[in-house]
């Protein structure tokens, strides 16, 4: 195919107008004749391992299939003679067999391979088979070094040659590599250097090793030991350098200015060849040990090139070019001079290609162009060959004119097709191509596959290929969506392989592109389906998470993508996979961390991928903890009473550092136990503590941040203070007698640390704050308590009291007063009076007491109250006697809750810290009617076709006289509307029921009761019932059923209407009927509330007793039946007594009757109230009466069977409690 040549579309016609080609990378489809090509060969310099088989590649294509032959040294190497060299089939690729018993040595040489067919001949480079080597160090002994303190020292490798050179490496006898630093390292020939040797340098295993890469061998020098002199061993060690024991320098070394050890002499030169990597290396000798620094003579060091390395002691300077010729100055410095070298680098270059020449292919009767330009230092001679001859020696061809780098080719003809080869070589090396002219005659072809469609990114390049083939070669020509235009302008790119690039491709760029090749001979084309899809972005990229250690994490990243692609999303950690483990979720666009831990800090991206495009995001992940414990704590500038506290801060484990808490511990009062002294700010790092007198001090200091505290530090070391007198008296003095007669001091003592120093003792003074003018003291110790006895009642006292120790007394306290004992109050409030006023609620008051006569502190006052009984209910009354307290000195109070139309006593109590007083005198309180609470309950019993009747019990808490009760009630119709109320005054006396009648059949209705009295009506009680159905009326439905179903569905109801449903079971002998079940259809409901009754716990419960019913009816209709006698229906009741099952006489049996109007439907969630009886004047009729056929479906004893299916609904309150409540039946949707 075409090279990278590309150019726009308004310069494409400029290539078709040329009258000559030039050379052309255009591939040959391998069914088409061709001369041979070199697709792969070995390197140039090709080493290998003794001990392994030699391969030597040499492959090929052309049209015949090529044949190949070798030269060695210049000769034909006769591969028939050597039966350990094979050449693969339909391969030159030449195999020497090593590893059966050869030698690698007798194959070394130069190798070159030969590829021919009808049209031309190839040639491979020139190929150099060596063998590597890694020889061994020559044996050698080696005595000990001794040198001086700070003398600089160079310790030889030498390793020996081998191919290729190997890496050579220092060691010790442990095989661990020596550390390396301005001071001590490896130079580039692989002597170890010391600018300036230490004491730590004395060893007697310095190791010098040659690590050979191709062999994967390591060969290593005899270990050489390094004595270092200082000046205490230089006497001892002369002796030993006048027995012949090599000694650097005469004298212990000082400080000095730097030398250039390496290289030695004053300036160097260095030659490199283009395209190498340039090393340059300084090394000095000096104390302190100089740095190195590099420069350029009269130029920049290449900035993206050029590397210090080896601590800077080494410049490398990669893909050397001729620009990097020049002078490069080291310098080593330290503070006492410096020194330098000049290295003069030349550049020289093997040959390299300016223009290589390339395959030609050309149509009978063209003209065409080879060229082959080299450029080398020194400039490289260029040499054409054709089929591996000389040009000047082959065979004349008239189309053919060399001119020195180039050959002209004029109407050219099959038999013009050869391989040409050009030879450019120097001092240096040399560079040798191919390139084939190829006559054919052939139509264009389109080599890529039909129909290809391409999916890119908006605003990315789209590569739309059109891979061709023709000679002579076609003119490639694009259009889209089957227009006539050819495509053109500055968005197209058309590569001279065909290709059309869109740089920036966008959505209207899809569509259909068809590629037109066209020549001489023919034309061919080629469509491509180009579909431009949306980026994916990232919506909602990752944020940066702070978490608590075992906190939770999670990690979201929303993402757009174009419809028709599929992302893919993955989570990385630091770049790397995540761990795997149950801690890390990753689940489409969230991850999340549970139980996050320490390690779980680092960077975590979301990368989206699509067939066509991918985008990232990172965010961090910062893990909270409480910090690490402060250390290093430090005591310094000590006082009688302070000391100053520094430490080191922890890690605050990302979460900042608030404040440093620093406790103590003494050894004295409460040893181990550690309290807190002081708090500082989280940015100080020292703290001035205040202390106490006294105390045998150690500190330890606690970091606290958002997150938590740390675990303590470290203790300090301990630190006493000297005794002092006290500073403080005790606090919370106070005085209080517990008798009339006596007075309690108490105090709260001094804490340890509090003392000051030994002999801690208290000072308790008192005297009467009236008449009396001296103190009374007394001194303790070990307590905080006092008594003293012999006091008045209730008097007013001054109080103090003062700490003591050893060393002196604690400033003057404060004065505190304090009482004496209380006695019990000697008089009752008089001029109780009552005022009511309401039937609940009352108003006290009374003359208080004078306060001489309440000996004590007053409290307040207690008001006792108790019910003597109702005005209503003759008898003794309740006698629970109520409390409510008064505090303070108050003269009147209110007392709630009181129950009306009672009679209650009172009296009142002043009362002090010792307890109450006298009582009162009682007086009587009568509260006045009130309204009466709602009746105990409300029931409707005895449903009938148009009347319910209603039961209630009276209030419990009447609260006056009744002198009725107010009924009220309206209809509900189906839509839970309400319909017009009516009222009814019932008379109080002895009625607790009420018929309704006249009432609408099947019809819902809502009552409410209350009772009243004189004062007003009380609150009510609401209930709801329905009348029953029309019993007039037939049957809605009836429906035969096979004796072996268990169950059927009533389909057709009315919502919100009640019916009624009974099965009869029916044989040759008889009948037998279940007890009528009344049931209500639901109203319409919203779908959310609608329930699968199948699934319903309590409706298996009913579908399961129904069926052990009928199939009880099954077996006594069988055993009869076998008895061979008839099945009369008074047998079968004489054999079941259940008053469930009632005698089918010709009376009874029918269905009740049944509603169809909408208006009668009941209220949805009603209770449905039943008495349990059966109606008179219904069918007797059979199943059979009201089947289709005259036959019906029966088991095969005769027996008839079907069951029934219901919602059960809540069940009105009746009126009989003692009635059985009926089976009830829902949501079936057709009789039975």
């Amino acid at each position: 195919m075409p090279g990278g040549k590309t150019h726009r579309a308004c310069r494409s016609t400029s290539v078709l107008l040329l009258l000559m080609h030039l050379g052309t990378a255009l591939d040959v489809p391998l069914d088409l004749p061709q001369p041979p090509t070199i697709t792969h060969q070995s390197p140039k310099d090709y080493i290998i391992d003794p001990r392994d088989n030699i391969l030597i590649q040499c492959e090929a294509k052309g049209k015949p299939a090529p044949r190949f032959s070798w030269t060695r040294n210049g000769t034909h190497f006769n591969l028939d003679k050597d039966p350990r060299v094979t050449m693969k089939p339909n391969s030159g690729t030449l195999h020497i067999n090593i590893v059966g018993g050869g030698k690698a040595e007798t194959y070394e040489g130069e190798y070159q391979c030969t590829a021919m067919n009808d049209r031309g001949t190839a040639l491979s480079n020139k190929i150099v088979i060596r063998q590597s080597r890694s020889p061994m160090w020559a044996k050698e002994k080696i005595d000990v070094i001794e040198v001086r303190e700070g003398a600089s020292l160079v310790l030889p490798c030498n390793p020996p040659s081998g191919l290729p050179p190997p890496i050579i490496f220092w060691m010790d006898n442990l095989m661990q590599r020596f550390a390396q630093n301005e001071r001590v390292s490896q130079g580039l020939n692989g002597d170890l250097y010391f600018s300036n040797v230490q004491p730590e340098d004395t060893r007697g295993d310095y190791i010098c090793y040659a690590r050979f890469n191709h062999t994967q061998t390591i060969q290593q020098k005899q270990p050489i030991s390094v004595q270092v002199l200082t000046l205490d061993a230089i006497n001892e060690t002369y002796a030993g350098y006048s027995n012949g024991t090599e000694l650097y320098g005469d004298s212990p070394v000082g400080e000095r200015r730097p030398i250039i050890i390496s290289p030695k002499e004053a300036s160097s030169s260095k030659t490199v060849l283009r395209g190498e990597v340039l090393y340059l290396e300084c090394i000095a000798d000096g104390l302190p040990t100089p740095i190195i620094h590099w420069t350029k003579e009269g130029g920049e060091l290449p900035s993206h090139r050029a590397l210090e390395i080896n601590f800077k002691k080494t410049l490398k300077i990669i893909d050397v070019s001729e620009s990097d010729a020049g002078k490069y100055r080291c310098m080593a410095k330290n503070y006492l001079g410096s020194s330098t070298h000049v290295i003069s680098v030349t550049v020289k270059a093997a040959p390299y290609w300016i223009s290589e020449p390339k395959n030609l292919i050309l149509a009978p009767g063209e003209d065409g162009t080879l060229i082959c330009r080299a450029n080398g230092n020194p400039k490289p001679t260029v040499q054409w060959l054709v089929n591996g001859f000389p040009i000047e020696n082959a065979p004349s061809d008239i189309s053919r004119e060399p001119m020195d780098d180039t050959i002209r080719f004029t109407k050219v003809q099959v038999s013009s097709s050869a391989v040409y080869q050009c030879n450019a070589s120097n001092e240096h090396g040399y560079l040798l191509a191919n390139a084939f002219v190829n006559v054919l005659a052939e139509p264009p072809r389109m080599l890529t596959p039909a129909d290809q469609v391409y999916q890119v990114i908006a605003n990315k390049a789209a590569l739309l290929d059109c891979a061709y083939f023709g000679s002579p070669i076609p003119q490639v020509q694009w259009f889209k969506n089957d227009q006539g235009s050819v495509l053109h302008g500055d968005s197209y790119v058309f590569h001279d392989n065909g290709t059309l690039e869109i740089s920036f491709s966008q959505k209207n760029d899809s569509g259909t592109y068809t590629c037109i090749a066209t020549n001489s001979l023919g034309v061919v084309q080629n469509k491509a389906f180009l579909q431009v899809k949306d980026p994916t972005t990232i919506l909602k990229q990752p944020l940066y998470q702070s978490v608590q250690m075992m906190g939770t994490a999670v990690f979201e990243c929303k993402v757009k993508h174009d419809p028709s692609l599929s992302p893919t999303i993955i989570w990385l950690k630091n770049n790397e996979e995540l761990p795997d483990d149950e801690r890390h979720q990753a689940s489409g666009n969230v991850l999340t961390i549970l139980n996050v831990s320490e390690e779980d800090q680092g960077s975590y991206t979301c990368v989206v991928n699509t067939t066509l495009d991918s985008n990232s995001a990172t965010a961090d992940l910062a893990v909270l903890d409480s910090p690490d414990p402060p250390s290093d704590l430090e005591l310094t500038n000590p006082r009688d009473r302070s000391v100053q506290l520094s430490w080191i801060p922890g890690d605050d484990n990302n979460s900042p550092i608030t404040k440093f808490s620093i406790e103590y511990e003494e050894d004295q009062y409460e040893p181990g136990l550690w309290h807190h002294l002081t708090d500082v700010g989280g940015k100080h790092t020292t703290a001035h503590l205040k202390l106490s007198p006294f105390v045998n001090y150690k500190f330890r200091v606690i970091a606290v941040n958002r997150v938590g505290r740390s675990n303590p530090s470290y203790p300090s070391e301990r630190y006493f203070t000297q005794p002092a007198a006290p500073d403080e008296n005790p606090i919370g003095v106070q005085g209080m007698g517990t008798e009339p007669n006596n007075l309690v001091i108490t105090w709260k003592p001094l804490k340890g640390v509090q003392s000051n120093g030994p002999g801690l003792t208290y000072k308790v003074s008192w005297r009467q704050k009236v008449g009396d003018d001296e103190w009374t003291s007394v001194m303790v110790a070990n307590v905080s308590k006092y008594i003293v006895s012999g006091t008045p009642e209730f008097s007013p006292y001054e109080l103090k009291v003062q700490s003591f120790n050893s060393l002196g007394a604690a400033p003057e306290p404060e004065i505190v007063i304090g009482y004496s004992g209380e006695d019990l109050p000697m008089l009752a409030p008089s001029n109780v009076t009552v005022h009511v006023v309401n039937s609940t609620l009352a108003k006290v008051h009374w003359n208080p007491v004078p306060p001489k006569s309440v000996r004590g502190f007053l409290k307040g006052y207690n008001i006792y109250y108790w019910k003597q009984g109702s005005l209503i209910r003759q008898g003794k009354g309740h006698t629970e006697v109520k409390i409510l307290n008064f505090p303070g000195d108050k003269s009147h109070g209110m007392l709630p809750g009181l129950e009306p139309f009672s009679v209650y006593k009172l009296n009142v109590r002043v009362l002090n810290g010792k307890g109450e007083g006298p009582a009162s005198e009682d007086v009587v309180l009568k509260t006045p009617e009130g309204v009466p609470s709602s009746p105990e309950f409300l029931k409707i019993t005895s449903p009938t076709l148009n009347s319910l009747t209603l039961q209630w019990a009276p209030p419990l808490h009447p609260n006056g006289i009744l002198k009725g009760y107010t009924l009220k009630y309206q209809p509900i119709n189906s839509t839970h509307e309400l319909g017009p109320l009516v009222e009814i005054t019932i008379p109080a006396e002895n009625e607790t029921n009420w018929t309704l009648k006249n009432l609408n059949y099947s019809t819902r209705y809502k009552f409410y009761l209350n009772a009243f009295t004189s004062v007003g009506a009380g609150s009510k009680l609401t209930e709801e019932a329905i009348t029953v159905l029309d019993e007039g009326k037939e049957p809605v439905d009836k429906m035969q059923i096979n004796a072996s179903q268990t169950s059927i569905v009533l389909k057709g109801l009315l919502p919100a209407t009640v019916y009624r449903v009974r099965v009869i079971a029916e044989n040759q002998a008889g009948q037998l009927r279940s007890k009528d079940e009344r049931f209500e259809t639901r109203p319409p409901a919203m779908a959310s509330r609608q329930v699968d009754i199948a699934t319903q716990g309590w409706f298996i419960g009913l579908m399961c007793a129904i069926a052990l019913l009928i199939l009880i009816l099954l077996i006594v209709c069988f055993i009869k039946r076998n008895k061979g006698g008839k099945y009369p229906v008074k047998e079968k009741e004489d054999a079941h007594a259940d008053p469930e099952i009632q005698p089918m006489k010709e009376d009874d049996g029918a269905f009740g009757e049944y509603s169809d109007t909408e208006d009668h439907k009941p209220l949805k969630g009603s209770r449905t109230p039943s008495d349990g009886t059966v109606k008179k004047g219904v069918s007797d009729d059979s199943l059979v009466d009201y089947g289709e056929g005259g036959e019906g479906q029966f088991n095969e004893d005769g027996s008839f069977i079907g069951q029934y299916s219901g919602k059960k609904e809540k069940e009105a309150v009746e009126g009989n409690e003692s009635s059985e409540a009926p089976s009830p039946v829902n949501a079936m949707n057709s009789f039975v």
